[in-house]
């Protein structure tokens, strides 16, 4: 294995995602890429056991089984990349998309990797979508829209702020982070206005948690963008992966902060309706995998 100074090429568990989408495709144009393969080693992990086949050579699954199938091949894979990140045995995930329905009907009650990541670690994370224009986090993640006031709390708040800073001291190298909070209501409520949240309950946590605002969701990530934050936080998950997406989507990574290891995977979906037609575009999976070895490589020099 090649090294660094005295850094060892990271060693990156791959995991090949629901295999009816263009998770194969993707990962077959990330082991093609001369580039990639200089600066990490990567270890496919697919559904060892699981009676579902996926040839990732040839950029499909070779035996056509249904959703069910599909989801429990995709959980399986995760959790076995899991198994060799806590072994030991890999240096970090990079994981292909997966569709959480068919991950439910195979038997993984999780609404997605962030969830089960965390689950089979006992870790508190934080889920990131991170380019190299914008970094937003979500206080609340795969929740209906309905439930974020009761589940954005002022210790999910104080969580993903910690979760947050240590991430991008420890993972980013940024001595000092400087984190925003993203209002939830228009305008910031307007002075209780349109809803008293922000000044009841973000703006507190804000203060405990050492982040700045809570600021309108229109203008945060426009600052964020012009360089005045290292990251916002943003009170639930459309808001925030708008704004990500809109900046950067095809180069944003999505990283899950907090877990014994780094986990990073594409900012896109399935696709399944274009799987197996040679047209995906790999170049957020290669920019995850890229940032994946890059944080090994951080820590390995910490």
């Amino acid at each position: 294995m090649t090294t660094r100074g005295n850094a060892r090429r990271p060693r990156l568990a791959v995991t090949v995602g629901d295999p009816r989408g263009i998770g194969p495709e993707i990962i077959r144009a990330a082991l093609n890429d001369s580039a990639l393969r200089d600066v990490c080693t990567l270890v496919i992990v697919g559904p060892n056991g699981a009676g579902v086949p996926v040839d990732v050579s040839a950029g499909s699954w070779t035996d056509g089984a249904g959703e069910a199938a599909a989801g429990r091949a995709s959980g399986d894979a995760i959790a076995r990349a899991v198994q060799l990140a806590l072994a030991g045995e890999v240096d970090g995930i990079v994981t292909a998309p997966i569709d959480k329905f068919a991950l439910l009907s195979g038997g993984y009650d999780y609404p997605g990797h962030t969830e089960m990541l965390a689950d089979l670690t006992n870790s508190r994370v934080a889920m990131m979508l991170a380019s190299d224009r914008l970094r937003v986090v979500l206080a609340t993640t795969h929740i209906a829209l309905r439930d974020v006031p009761t589940m954005l709390t002022r210790a999910a708040i104080e969580s993903a702020a910690q979760v947050t800073r240590d991430g991008l001291r420890d993972w980013f190298g940024i001595a000092s982070p400087r984190i925003a909070l993203c209002a939830l209501n228009p305008h910031g409520g307007d002075h209780g206005r349109f809803g008293d949240e922000d000044d009841v309950l973000l703006a507190p946590a804000a203060r405990e948690s050492g982040l700045l605002g809570p600021f309108p969701a229109d203008t945060v990530f426009v600052r964020a963008i012009k360089g005045e934050f290292d990251a916002v936080i943003a009170p639930y998950h459309d808001v925030g992966m708008t704004a990500i997406k809109v900046a950067s989507f095809g180069s944003a990574v999505n990283v899950t902060l907090g877990l014994p290891f780094p986990r990073t995977s594409p900012d896109h979906g399935t696709a399944l309706d274009i799987a197996g037609r040679g047209v995906a575009n790999p170049s957020s999976f290669i920019a995850a995998t890229r940032l994946c070895a890059e944080i090994v490589l951080r820590r390995q020099k910490a």
